[in-house]
């Protein structure tokens, strides 16, 4: 129980009319009153006045602590059912959640939009995600430390950290999100919130593209010669830097104003995906590919397979529907062109990883543009228009 007592020796600092009529006798009296806090906690509030002569006033007030919130709230955004774009997502005040033994709250300070994002909420894994609605989409965030689960080591309060949230139950589009001990990586003072936000699915898929060939970051590995495409967007340019750092030779197409981005990021040859060697992928050699890193859903294998070497494989992270019967077809033939689908499964060693070199200055985070927590469905409506330069950055 709290109390605050005030004794007030002039009715003038304090008059009657300001807080309640005199009661007509000199015996304690009382009401109570309910207070919702929706910022802090559940008050009962007590009011005692007792009369006393010379006009003085005496008064007690007493707050009767009744019940703490088992968590304060937060600002949220949410979307209600499938579809509706930007113009779905709701503001919204719910609860911080609770960590959980394994896990750790993170107060966040930047997140990441990506295309996984919006197409979840547009049907692609409909009716059976999202598991329920409302529901907190984004999964990319970096933040503070603020609460740990009782069974955590690796991280205490006040840490930096870079987390990939459970993509099918998201939570990054909010205040705080709870993560799990695993999917969280410490983020050293070099590494900007808004440049560690754009690695975990970005960053992550193009790596797990380049470690699926075989590519070394240590010198060791053996050169090939590969194309990415559509490589100024967030998994692209992650791509590109990424095949140079493992001595690949890189062919890259993106659209015209991009060109000079992409080449600073190292790339051998840029192809403007609108002229006619960008769309049919020749390179000026005309020399194959060893690997493909398709990063666009508008190339079909039909203009895939034919800038294959021999033994060529594609590594398709936006499989269109001909694609995807492409890869069926290659687990049926014996066929020595292949088109394998990613599936992001690389965890917490391989963020570390991403994130040390950007701490090296090996690895740019390339951000289109960054936008305030309450203009998110700008941010939102920027990404679905999928004309974006690497990274959508949402700050809090």
């Amino acid at each position: 129980m709290i109390s605050i007592i005030h004794d007030v020796a002039d009715e003038s600092d304090m008059t009657r009319s300001n807080w309640v009529k005199p009661w007509t006798n000199s015996s304690p009296k009382s009401q109570t009153y309910e207070l919702s806090n929706t910022v802090k906690c559940q008050l009962k509030l007590t009011l005692l006045f007792d009369y006393f002569s010379l006009s003085h006033y005496r008064y007690c007030i007493v707050f009767l602590l009744i019940k703490e919130m088992d968590a304060k709230t937060m600002r949220a955004i949410q979307y209600k059912s499938y579809g509706g774009g930007a113009a779905s997502l709701q503001n919204v005040e719910i609860q911080i959640p609770k960590p959980k033994k394994n896990e750790v709250l993170v107060k966040i300070e930047s997140s990441s939009i990506n295309p996984a994002d919006w197409k979840l909420q547009k049907g692609m894994l409909r009716p059976f995600f999202p598991f329920k609605f409302p529901f907190t989409p984004v999964t990319d965030v970096a933040g503070e430390v603020v609460e740990i689960g009782p069974q955590v080591t690796a991280f205490k309060v006040g840490n930096k950290v870079v987390c990939k949230l459970n993509f099918l139950k998201g939570g990054g589009l909010a205040e705080y999100a709870v993560v799990s001990e695993k999917e969280t990586v410490l983020r050293p003072d070099e590494v900007s919130p808004s440049d560690a936000a754009g690695l975990p699915i970005a960053g992550l898929t193009a790596l797990q593209s380049l470690k699926s060939i075989g590519t070394k970051f240590d010198g060791t590995g053996k050169a090939a010669t590969i194309l990415v495409t559509a490589a100024s967007g967030g998994v692209g340019s992650y791509a590109v830097q990424l095949a140079k750092l493992g001595g690949h030779h890189v062919t890259a197409t993106c659209g015209a104003r991009n060109i000079d981005l992409v080449r600073s990021l190292g790339a051998d040859e840029v192809l403007d995906y609108n002229t006619p060697e960008g769309q049919s992928l020749k390179n000026s050699s005309g020399k194959q590919y060893d690997y493909i890193i398709n990063c666009t859903t508008g190339v079909s294998w039909s203009v895939l397979k034919p800038n294959l070497s021999e033994n060529g494989v594609v590594m398709d992270i936006a499989p269109n529907i001909s694609n995807m019967l492409a890869f069926i077809w290659g687990i049926f033939t014996f066929s020595k062109k292949k088109l394998k689908i990613i599936v992001l499964s690389l965890g917490k060693g391989d963020l570390q990883f991403l994130v040390g070199l950007v701490r090296e200055g090996k690895l740019k985070t390339i951000i289109d543009s960054k936008y305030l927590f309450d203009n998110a469905q700008d941010a939102w409506s920027k990404s679905v228009d999928g004309h974006a330069t690497g990274k959508i950055i949402i700050e809090m």
